[in-house]
């Protein structure tokens, strides 16, 4: 079983849709066996991380280059098989960060999100979802950050209110189930 398999199954689910969702990240894996890389173009394993400042009530955001919007940082997989590993290399190179501390021992949140087709570096990557998991990460506000211009043009500290008001609708349920899980953690 892979470390991936593992967490996901030790993972509780915190409602609903992470209940359903979980199940069809099994059954996807069944399906397609690899879901840990971009070969595999109808789903594959990405993670994130939502990082907060020390009071919990800001969520440190890049705005993304392909989609145009605010988001929290987060990257494929590409075959590693530890998704904390995959959302600490995505937070150090998208915001140039390196004092942060992992809050809990599990991710936040676990969702599939669907992917609209774009391109990447001149090619054409079709419609797909992201077998996705969120990891809550903390760290001071005053902590220098950096754009990485590869991948978004801005980056900042925004009010949890604000940030639901600027990301993309799709992502708002998403980022909503995790400050209300870090109200109950606070």
């Amino acid at each position: 079983m892979s470390k991936t398999t593992e967490m996901l199954k030790s993972y509780v689910p915190y409602n609903k849709q992470e209940r359903s969702d979980l199940e069809q990240i099994f059954k996807a894996e069944e399906v397609f066996g690899d879901i840990l890389s971009r070969e595999n173009k109808f789903c594959h394993m990405t993670a994130g991380a939502f990082i907060v400042n020390k009071e919990h009530t800001k969520v440190l955001c890049v705005f993304h280059n392909i989609f145009k919007t605010w988001a929290c940082v987060g990257g494929h997989a590409d075959g590693d098989d530890d998704m904390l590993y995959v959302a600490k290399k995505e937070t150090k190179e998208e915001t140039s960060l390196k004092n942060f501390v992992v809050v809990g021992d599990r991710p936040i949140s676990v969702e599939i999100l669907p992917i609209k087709s774009h391109e990447r570096k001149g090619e054409y990557v079709p419609a797909h979802v992201h077998l996705n998991v969120f990891y809550l990460f903390e760290t001071d506000e005053n902590e220098a950050v950096q754009i990485c211009e590869d991948e978004n043009s801005n980056i900042g500290w925004l009010e949890f209110d604000q940030f639901l008001s600027v990301c993309e609708d799709y992502m708002k349920p998403v980022y909503e189930k995790i400050i209300e899980r870090i109200g109950n953690i606070s």
